[in-house]
């Protein structure tokens, strides 16, 4: 039997002596951060250019997570190559040798990649907040308001399982390519257009990201049908559908 920590250990080396692996989530940070602050300063700067309605529901929480949206295709894009590197050089077939018990082997994968995830998407998300709140000035919140840490926690949990079910994903197709056809314009055009056009959009709040990102909103706009908490319940059971279905193609098919 394989001990759990030496798969532990081994799966840490691979993710960590792999540049892409370490570029795309330092990509997430940087992405989500500058764009963050960028969108904050902005909305400052024309606060007054804002209609009744914008300035009721004004929420600078959620704006200083503007950012969020392009770094999770970071994230994403860390998740699919940590499964789908393995494939592609042809390791799987060393990694399945040395650890046949491919749900051992798979959860190794996950805790390590996920605790990694987490800890930038934790970092990124108190980095955002704060260095967005900065740029807001007077329009700005702190995490002493209701709802604001819930938040900013929330938004770390948002990155980490937006990674998490790029991996499910990764293990389902196998191929980075094929992964990244599929993840990218879904989560960059198909669901922003699916929530957004008034034929589709109860379809588009229960998808991952929509229901997901709710959890970073302190000001309730009234346009999803649940709460924060609600809507990261709906992802995680994205995430457990993707997970579930990657594990039934690692463990049926052949390397």
């Amino acid at each position: 039997m394989t001990r759990p920590g030496w798969v532990l250990a081994s799966e840490w080396t691979k993710i960590r002596s792999v540049r892409s692996t370490v570029w795309t989530l330092a990509a997430a940070v940087v992405v989500t951060v500058a764009l963050g602050m960028l969108i904050s300063f902005l909305i400052s700067d024309s606060f007054e250019d804002l209609s009744s309605r914008e300035r009721r529901t004004f929420d600078p929480t959620f704006i200083s997570f503007a950012g969020t949206s392009l770094g999770q295709l970071a994230m994403i894009a860390f998740g699919v190559l940590v499964v789908s590197n393995e494939y592609s050089t042809g390791m799987i077939r060393a990694s399945l040798a040395a650890v046949p018990q491919r749900g051992v082997l798979m959860a190794a994968k996950v805790s390590v990649a996920t605790a990694l995830a987490l800890l930038v998407g934790m970092l990124t998300s108190f980095l955002t907040f704060f260095l967005g709140q900065a740029m807001l000035g007077e329009h700005s919140t702190d995490l002493g308001q209701p709802g604001v840490l819930r938040a900013v926690v929330g938004g770390g949990l948002y990155m980490g399982l937006m990674a998490l079910f790029a991996m499910g994903v990764a293990w389902l197709l196998r191929s980075p390519m094929l992964s990244f056809g599929v993840l990218i314009p879904f989560f960059f055009m198909i669901s922003g257009i699916l929530a957004n056009v008034s034929a589709t959009e109860k379809i588009g709040d229960y998808l991952p990201d929509q229901a997901g990102s709710r959890i970073m909103a302190v000001v309730d706009d009234g346009e999803r049908p649940y709460g924060p908490w609600t809507g990261m319940l709906i992802m995680l059971a994205w995430v457990a559908a993707a997970l579930v279905a990657g594990y039934v193609g690692l463990k049926k098919r052949d390397a």
